[in-house]
């Protein structure tokens, strides 16, 4: 009896023993299906759609993929099939990718319709996870593109002008040409950098053909281009459907534009006394513009031509003190604004003042 109680233990044992050593079900074998693409875009101008995407760089087990994907680029009409533009390109894992598809002329006419374009990704077996998300643009006949583009560089900022009269938007696309040539400033006052290329939308005045682009900066060198912009909602989204680029139109923004001309100068004199030289005393309005450098001080007397009396670097605050006088005569004095460029204003409105006999 306790031989078959022992038995029955150790078989017990090697049980539990059996249980915890013995595998789960076995995994099925990956498939190295590349994951899908979901950040598909696809941008129309003219008769071209820029397509822009970036490559996974796991399959669909989150395993690494460790070689270039194969990839076939679809485009879908409204009520059609998905055919193929663009087939067998190797892709690397990760990579920000880009693809132009020239449209036919069948999709470059007629009104405003859907058109959707979708990436695949295959493993070496020709097995894939299925469609990307959809690229959504518009097909139908495009605006006619922007003509007689120029810039005029005035004081305000960038003055565009173009051929007036169409409908709808315009988009103005600026790219700086200049780089810098030296490490930009840092610190908490520093002008942030300017971007190398900026988009500015005219809606109000496009049909007037007219745009300032107040947010150049002087000294650079910019390009224009400019595009109509026409928007259709399709899928319960905001489309656009824009024209092709014009002729770019190269400026260098020159700052010949002198300060405003100073205000309110007056001349108050003092005898002399105790010793003391007479002189007269100039104050007027400060400037208010960020590149102002100072002021140039001007005197003449009654009959004479205007004499320069102050130094050759601008004052740099809105006063100044005359005592080369002589006390009974007669000045008249003007004062010019002067800003980091040497550009120089016209002189302000005469203040005279009769210096006072001892």
């Amino acid at each position: 009896m306790a031989h078959r109680i022992a038995a029955a233990a150790l078989a017990v044992g090697l049980a539990g023993v059996s249980g915890c050593g013995t595998p789960g079900a076995p995994l099925p074998p990956s498939l190295h299906l590349p994951d899908r693409v979901a950040d598909l875009t696809a941008v129309r101008a003219g008769d071209e759609v820029s397509l822009a995407w970036t490559m996974p760089t796991n399959d669909t087990d989150k395993l690494l993929l460790r070689e270039d994907v194969e990839a076939t680029i679809c485009r879908q009409a409204e009520g059609g099939a998905c055919k193929p533009v663009k087939t067998e390109v190797s892709l690397k894992p990760g990579a920000a990718c880009t693809y132009t598809d020239k449209l036919t002329p069948a999709l470059t006419s007629g009104q405003p319709r859907a058109l959707r374009y979708f990436v695949e990704l295959k493993n070496r077996n020709g097995r894939s996870a299925g469609l990307s998300n959809a690229g959504l643009t518009l097909a139908g006949e495009s605006p006619a593109p922007v003509t007689g583009l120029r810039a005029e560089v005035h004081k305000r900022g960038m003055v565009l002008l173009w051929m007036p009269g169409a409908r709808g938007a315009v988009r103005l696309r600026r790219t700086l040409l200049t780089r810098p040539k030296e490490k930009p400033k840092e610190g908490l006052l520093a002008p942030p950098p300017e971007p190398l290329e900026q988009n500015l939308l005219v809606e109000a005045g496009a049909q007037k053909g007219r745009a300032v682009d107040e947010g150049i900066r002087f000294g650079e060198t910019y390009e224009y281009r400019a595009q109509r912009v026409f928007r259709a909602t399709v899928d319960r989204q905001v489309l656009e459907l824009d024209s092709a680029y014009s002729e770019p139109v190269r400026v260098e923004a020159k700052d010949v534009f002198p300060p405003a001309v100073p205000r309110g100068l007056a001349a108050v004199a003092t005898a002399a006394e105790n010793g003391e030289q007479a002189a007269i005393d100039l104050s007027w309005e400060p400037g208010t513009e960020d590149d102002l450098a100072g002021y140039v001080v001007y005197r003449r007397e009654e009959g004479e031509a205007w004499q320069r009396i102050s130094p050759a670097e601008p004052v740099a605050g809105p006063a100044f003190h005359d005592d080369h006088v002589q006390p009974g005569h007669t000045y008249h004095y003007a004062v010019s604004a002067v800003d980091q460029n040497g550009n120089e204003s016209e002189r302000s409105a005469e203040a005279l003042e009769t210096v006072p006999e001892p």
